[in-house]
């Protein structure tokens, strides 16, 4: 019988390991649930190292741009540890990745740290309004799961990267997969999408 696996444990570990939420998932399903050997299999994976090498300085990186269909256009930096790892196939292909999702997905901003506040509270107020007729317990539930999913469509870092068919791995996931895999210390630093006609 396979044990259950809740989303907070899942949560739990991925906070304790900065591993992605996909590979946590799998780390305890393949450990049958105990949350000591689930670490431990992600430490010999070498993905629960992400954390750890989140606080380190990334000012080497690359700067890199994409067209799509001469209609829209993408300016994103991305940064690492050493000019090495930026000359790397795995860096280039996440940044060419990340490019590809912001002309897709079209984020407004790059992490729910950076959403003013007057627009999140904007948000909760239109989410209350929307609620006005459930128990008032209940409310503050709905905005914040509603808030949530808010960040989900707008924010780069919490966007479900969009060439996952099953639609789970969100972008922040896919990064710390990569800081497992070469090693170092990756930041999305800013990004701009420009698309033909549009007024912003």
């Amino acid at each position: 019988m396979m044990a259950t696996i809740s989303a907070d444990t899942v949560k739990e570990l991925r906070e304790k390991t900065g591993a992605g939420m996909m590979e946590c998932k799998k780390a305890l399903a393949e450990s049958s649930g105990d949350f000591e050997k689930a670490i431990d299999c992600l430490r010999q994976k070498g993905l629960a190292t992400a954390a750890k090498k989140a606080g380190r300085s990334a000012s080497e990186g690359l700067v890199s741009s994409y067209i799509h269909l001469d209609k829209i256009g993408v300016l994103l930096e991305v940064n690492c540890e050493t000019d090495f790892v930026a000359k790397t196939d795995d860096f280039k292909g996440l940044v060419k990745d990340m490019a590809l999702h912001i002309a897709a997905a079209n984020p407004s901003y790059l992490s729910r740290e950076d959403v003013p506040q007057d627009v999140i509270e904007r948000e909760k107020d239109i989410y209350r309004a929307q609620a006005a007729n459930k128990p008032p317990q209940i409310v503050e539930k709905i905005v914040e799961g509603k808030l949530d999913k808010f960040f989900g469509d707008m924010c780069l870092l919490e966007q479900v990267f969009v060439k996952d068919p099953e639609q789970k791995l969100k972008i922040k996931d896919l990064v710390a997969e990569k800081v497992a895999k070469v090693g170092e210390n990756i930041v999305l630093r800013r990004f701009a999408r420009f698309q033909l006609g549009e007024n912003k």
